[in-house]
C-alpha cells in the first residue's frame, strides 16, 4: 500500500470513531434551487427519507415540468447519489439505479465507458453514441451526434436528469436517450473550501478541491480534480485532470449562467479487447498488438458558455452560446495501409473547434385546455482537421511515419422544433412535438500525394415527432403513453473509417431511422414508496453497425432493420426512517430483422442472412438492488448488480457469458463536525465476492477479441473536509 493510501486509511479511520453531530439545516442561496450539498447529515437525509417522496420539477424536456406530467420515462439523480461514499470515476456509479440504462464499464481510460439507453449507444466504439449529453442546459454532443463526457467531473455535479427513450423531437440528431448535468452550486456559507482525497486499489488517486461563495444575487463555484490510476490490467496507466468554473447572477428577471473549464487527459494507455482464451488464463493481459504498436490517448480540451434565462410562470425563455476546443491525439494499434511491419500502429490526430447557439420558449395560452407552446432552435457547427500517419511503436519519429490521410472536416447542422401542452381535464395532459434537423457533412481533402481528391458534401435531413399523453389518476398511479420517430446520422469518425485506409467519406453508410412506442405508469405508495414501469418496442430503419474492429478501430455499414423490445422496473422505499431500499431491473430483446452479410466461407457474392440474431453487446438482462442503513450521521451501502449474457459478435458466435454471482459492492460513510470542519470519511470494497467477469464487449472484434475485463475485488478509501471561510450570519451554533 502506497503511503498515500496509508494516511487516507488513518483518516478514515478516525473519522469512524463513534460520535455524533446534530443535524444542521444548511440554506442555499442561489438564483434557481438546485440540490441539497452531498454533505449534508445523514441523519437529517433519514428524516427526508421518511417524508413524501415529493415530486420535483425536471427540465431535461426543454419545458420544466413535474414528473408526474411527463409522457417519457424520466428518472433523477441527486448529490448524494452522485457522490456520496462514490469514488466519482465514472458514471457507472452515478447511473447504477436507473432502470433502462447499461454503463459497460470497460477500466479503460482511452475508451471511456459505453452508456447504453434502451440500446441506443449500444454500439459506440468510443464515448457515447446516440445519447445526448448536457451541461447545464447546453449541449456537450456535437451535430453529428457523438458525445463525451470530458467536461463532466461527478465530484462537481449536483444533479443528473435521464430521460430513456426517442427523444429527436426535443434535441435531434442521436438522441436516443437524454442526460443532462446540472454544476453543484450549492453554497451554504458566504465563501467555503472543501477538499476531496480518495485512494485505494490499482493505484487509484483522486484529489478534488472545491470553492464556493455567494453575495446578494450570485452564487459561484470552481472545482478542481486530477484522477491517476495504474489501472488493473497491464498498460492501462491513466492520469486525468479537470479544472471547472460557473457563476449564475440574477438581475432584473433574468439569470445569467457563465461556465468555463478545462480538461487535460495527458495519458490514458488502451489495453485493448481479448480473445475468450487470453481472458480465461490471464484477464489482467493486455492485447499484443496495442503494447506493440503504443495504443493510447492524449487529450487537451476548453470549453465556455454564457446562458440567459427568464421564467416569470406565464412566459420561460433561455438563450445560450457555446464554444469548445478539442485536441486529441490517439495512436491506433489499426495497422496503416500497406507496406506495414509488426510494430506499424496508426496515429489519429484531431483539432476540433465548435460553436453553438440553443434557444427556447415557452408560453402559456390558457383556455379551457390550459395550453403551452414551447418552441427551440438549435444551430451548431464543428469543424475537425483530422490526420492519420503510420507509427512504429506509437510514434512518428522515423522517415517512414508518413502521413495518408489530412483532411477538414466540418459537420453543421440546424434544428428547429416546436411543443403543444395540453390539459384537457385537469388529471390528463397531452403533449405534442415535431422537429426538423439538417445537417450537412462535408470533408476538404488536403492530401493529394495519393493521386486521388477525396473531398466531398453529404447532406442528411430528417423530420421527428412525438405525440404522447399522461394520466395522474391518483398520486399512486399515472398511466403514459408515446409514440415518436428519431433518427440518427453516422458520426464523421464512422464516415471516415474506410477499410482501405483511404481519406474522404464513406458514401455507402447513410442514417438510421427510428420509430418507437412506449407504455407505462409511476407513483407513489403512502409517504415512503416510488415506483416506475415501463415497456417499449423501437424499430430502427437502415440501421448503423459496427460490422469490424480492428486495433481500437471500428468500421461501420447500414444494416436492413433491427427491433428493441424491453421492459424496465424501478422502485425506491424508505422501509423505515433509517433503511432505505432501491431497485431497478432492465429487459431487453434487441435483434436483427432483416440483415444479410458476405458470407464468412464462400465466395461473394453469397451471403449470410443474420436475421433474428441478437445485437451484439447488448445484454438481455440486468438488476440492481441497493439497501442503505443510515443511523446517525453514519451511513452503509450495499449494492448488488449483475448482467445476463451476450453476444459479442452479430454471427452470435462468442458468447460472453453473465456475471455469474454478480457485483456485490459495499460502502461505509459518516459526517460529523470537528470545530469548524466538516468531515465526512468513507470507505468502499467493489466486487466483494471477487467475481470474474466481462465490464464490456468490443463489438465485431477481429480474431474474436471482444471481452473487456473487470477486475476483481479491490477497495477504496477517502475522506472530504469542509470549512466556512467566511461563516454565514445564520450559521450561528453549527
Amino acid at each position: 500500500m502506497s503511503r498515500a493510501a496509508r494516511a487516507l486509511a488513518a483518516l478514515a479511520f478516525v473519522g469512524l470513531v463513534p460520535a455524533v453531530a446534530r443535524p444542521q439545516s444548511r440554506p442555499q442561496a442561489r438564483p434557481i434551487p438546485r440540490e441539497p450539498a452531498a454533505m449534508d447529515s445523514v441523519r437529517a437525509d433519514s428524516a427526508r427519507r421518511a417524508q413524501a417522496l415529493a415530486a420535483m420539477r425536471v427540465e431535461v424536456t426543454r419545458t420544466p415540468a413535474a414528473p408526474d406530467r411527463v409522457p417519457w420515462a424520466v428518472a433523477t439523480q441527486d448529490a448524494r447519489a452522485l457522490r456520496r461514499g462514490q469514488a466519482t470515476v465514472g458514471v457507472d456509479e452515478a447511473l447504477g439505479n436507473v432502470p433502462g440504462v447499461i454503463v459497460s464499464n470497460r477500466y479503460n481510460y482511452a475508451l471511456d465507458q459505453r452508456l447504453a439507453i434502451r440500446g441506443a449507444g449500444s454500439r459506440a466504439n468510443f464515448g457515447l453514441r446516440g445519447v445526448k449529453v448536457l451541461l447545464d442546459g447546453v449541449p456537450q454532443s456535437l451535430p453529428d451526434g457523438q458525445s463525451q463526457l470530458t467536461n463532466i467531473d461527478l465530484a462537481a455535479m449536483g444533479r443528473v436528469e435521464v430521460l430513456r427513450g426517442a427523444a429527436s423531437s426535443l434535441y435531434g440528431n442521436g438522441s436516443g436517450g437524454v442526460l443532462a448535468f446540472s454544476t453543484d452550486l450549492s453554497a451554504p456559507d458566504p465563501l467555503g473550501a472543501s477538499v476531496r482525497a480518495t485512494g485505494g486499489s490499482f493505484g487509484l488517486a483522486k484529489l478534488q478541491a472545491r470553492v464556493s461563495g455567494r453575495a446578494g444575487a450570485t452564487v459561484g463555484a470552481a472545482s478542481a480534480s486530477r484522477t491517476t490510476v495504474d489501472g488493473f490490467r497491464q498498460y492501462s496507466r491513466a492520469d486525468l485532470r479537470q479544472l471547472s468554473g460557473a457563476v449564475d447572477h440574477l438581475a432584473a428577471g433574468i439569470t445569467w449562467q457563465a461556465r468555463a473549464g478545462v480538461a487535460e487527459t495527458p495519458t490514458a494507455l488502451n489495453p485493448g479487447a481479448l480473445t475468450p482464451a487470453e481472458f480465461a488464463v490471464r484477464p489482467e493481459s493486455a492485447a499484443a498488438n496495442n503494447v506493440r504498436r503504443g495504443a493510447r490517448r492524449s487529450v487537451s480540451q476548453r470549453f465556455a458558455s454564457l446562458r440567459a434565462a427568464h421564467d416569470d410562470g406565464t412566459t420561460q425563455w433561455s438563450a445560450a452560446v457555446f464554444g469548445q476546443r478539442r485536441f486529441v491525439d490517439n495512436p491506433l494499434a489499426t495497422a496503416p495501409p500497406a507496406p506495414a511491419a509488426p510494430t506499424n500502429g496508426t496515429r489519429g490526430l484531431i483539432d476540433r473547434r465548435v460553436t453553438g447557439m440553443r434557444l427556447d420558449a415557452a408560453r402559456s395560452l390558457g383556455g379551457a385546455w390550459a395550453a403551452q407552446l414551447a418552441v427551440g432552435l438549435d444551430v451548431q457547427r464543428a469543424h475537425d482537421v483530422r490526420t492519420n500517419q503510420r507509427t512504429t511503436a506509437g510514434r512518428t519519429d522515423l522517415p517512414s511515419d508518413t502521413v495518408f490521410v489530412r483532411q477538414a472536416e466540418t459537420v453543421t447542422s440546424i434544428g428547429p422544433s416546436a411543443q403543444l401542452r395540453l390539459a384537457p381535464t385537469p388529471r390528463l395532459t397531452v403533449s405534442l412535438g415535431a422537429r426538423g434537423d439538417r445537417i450537412g457533412f462535408r470533408v476538404d481533402d488536403a492530401f493529394l500525394a495519393d493521386g486521388d481528391d477525396d473531398s466531398g458534401a453529404r447532406t442528411m435531413s430528417a423530420a421527428s415527432g412525438h405525440l404522447g399523453a399522461v394520466w395522474a389518476l391518483h398520486v399512486a398511479f399515472a398511466p403514459y403513453a408515446n409514440v415518436a420517430t428519431a433518427f440518427e446520422t453516422p458520426t464523421t469518425t464512422e464516415l471516415n473509417a474506410r477499410e482501405d485506409g483511404a481519406g474522404g467519406f464513406n458514401g455507402t453508410l447513410g442514417p438510421q431511422r427510428i420509430r418507437s412506442v412506449e407504455v407505462g405508469a409511476r407513483g407513489r405508495a403512502g409517504t415512503r414508496v416510488a415506483y416506475e414501469v415501463a415497456v417499449f418496442d423501437s424499430r430502427a430503419s437502415d440501421a448503423i453497425v459496427q460490422f469490424l474492429e480492428s486495433g481500437g478501430r471500428a468500421f461501420f455499414r447500414n444494416a436492413g432493420r433491427t427491433r428493441t423490445r424491453g421492459a424496465e422496473i424501478g422502485v425506491t422505499a424508505a422501509l423505515t426512517g433509517w433503511l432505505t431500499m432501491r431497485g431497478a431491473y432492465t429487459r431487453t430483446d434487441a435483434t436483427f430483422t432483416d440483415y444479410a452479410v458476405p458470407a464468412a466461407a464462400l465466395p461473394a457474392p453469397a451471403l449470410d442472412t443474420l436475421s433474428g440474431n441478437r445485437l451484439a453487446g447488448i445484454p438481455d438482462r440486468a438488476w440492481r438492488v441497493a439497501l442503505q442503513l443510515a443511523r446517525g450521521g453514519a451511513s452503509l451501502d450495499v449494492e448488488h448488480s449483475w448482467q445476463g449474457a451476450a453476444w459479442g459478435d452479430d454471427r452470435n458466435s462468442v458468447r460472453v457469458a453473465d456475471w455469474g454471482r454478480g457485483q456485490l459492492n459495499v460502502r461505509a460513510v459518516w459526517s460529523t463536525r470537528l470545530g469548524g470542519w466538516r468531515l465526512e470519511p468513507f470507505a468502499a470494497l467493489q466486487n466483494a465476492l471477487d467475481e470474474r467477469y466481462v465490464g464490456a464487449v468490443t463489438l465485431n472484434g477481429f480474431g474474436g477479441r471482444v471481452l473487456e475485463p473487470a477486475p476483481g475485488r479491490n477497495w477504496y478509501v477517502g475522506v472530504e473536509l469542509a470549512h466556512a471561510l467566511v461563516r454565514s450570519p445564520l450559521a450561528t451554533g453549527r
